[in-house]
């Protein structure tokens, strides 16, 4: 057990970010993140119900509602585990949090307030950029400007972000610096010189959960780590499933050229559901081309 809590399970995340003695820690990361575009004093969160298609498809999503002191409404959400059509989905939930904001009677005029998105994920998306930061709002397409500011959906790929302590400059660089390496930090980076990591440390010491609390976390760990076994699990017997097929097609011609045959096609398939596995993980086409040996458009294509 690591001195921190670990911020992508459940616990971590709402602990961090999700409650009262939290703010602090929530607010330094929306201004940096929003930084001369907007400046938070206070956030307030909101308690609402989540829809849910199923429980598999939420298995390791957190959400966070709050809205700030001038109106605006964010959706912080951290996101563990790839899903094929997470575009989709987050723009139906920040539809949703506009769509609330409706009123009955002929006195209101469509007053909304800016919704934005932010979501973190533990993965790469890689129909969104090969970078750690997509900003993504309505523009005009015609003359690139923003047609309103209204919409925004923010997405921060963690495995992008490869800078060192050294090399963060500014609190959010800092605040996802320690997000990214906090199981294994030993101490809080910047605790004596920002008051921000003084109370991210607090927060996140596991020694400084009650009993009750550090049931929840223990669970919630626990939770996240055999999901991630379950993932990796279902890569592996994808790749022996492959090459099984392989060997038993081969078998079953009983000739030179059949088993050659069989074997290729086997070997073929099992390169097909690897590059599948490695794709739903979140891996580049780069990437899957050279661990499974497909060419960029069959792996593109699946």
């Amino acid at each position: 057990m690591g001195k921190f809590i670990n911020p992508f399970t459940d616990v971590g995340f709402k602990r961090i970010f999700g409650q009262e003695f939290s703010k602090p820690v929530l607010i330094a990361f929306l201004n940096g993140l929003l930084k001369d575009e907007r400046c938070i004093v206070d956030v307030k969160f909101l308690d609402k119900e989540q829809v849910r298609i199923t429980d598999s498809d939420r298995s390791l999503i957190y959400d966070i509602y709050c809205e700030t002191d001038t109106g605006e409404h964010i959706i912080v959400e951290m996101q563990n585990k790839f899903q094929p059509y997470f575009k989709q989905r987050s723009i139906y939930y920040l539809s949703r949090s506009i769509v609330e904001q409706g009123e009955r009677g002929s006195e209101w005029n469509y007053d909304i307030k800016a919704v934005y998105l932010v979501a973190f994920l533990n993965f790469k998306l890689t129909d969104i950029s090969n970078e750690f930061r997509s900003d993504v709002a309505l523009m005009d397409m015609k003359r690139l400007t923003v047609f309103s500011d209204k919409v925004r959906l923010i997405y921060l790929q963690l495995p992008y972000f490869t800078k060192e302590a050294d090399d963060c400059k500014n609190t959010f660089e800092r605040i996802i610096y320690a997000l990214k390496h906090m199981d294994i930090l030993q101490r809080m980076p910047w605790a004596a010189q920002d008051a921000v990591f003084k109370r991210l440390s607090e927060i996140a010491e596991v020694s400084s959960l009650d009993k009750e609390e550090r049931r929840q976390y223990d669970e919630s760990l626990r939770h996240y780590r055999d999901t991630l076994v379950v993932m990796e699990g279902q890569f592996m017997e994808g790749e022996a499933k492959g090459r099984a097929e392989g060997r038993a097609e081969g078998r079953a011609e009983g000739r030179a050229e059949g088993r050659a045959e069989g074997r290729a096609e086997g070997e073929h398939k099992g390169r097909m559901d690897i590059a599948r596995n490695l794709k739903a993980m979140g891996l580049s086409i780069d990437d899957i081309v050279k661990a499974s040996g497909l060419t960029a458009d069959e792996v593109a294509a699946l």
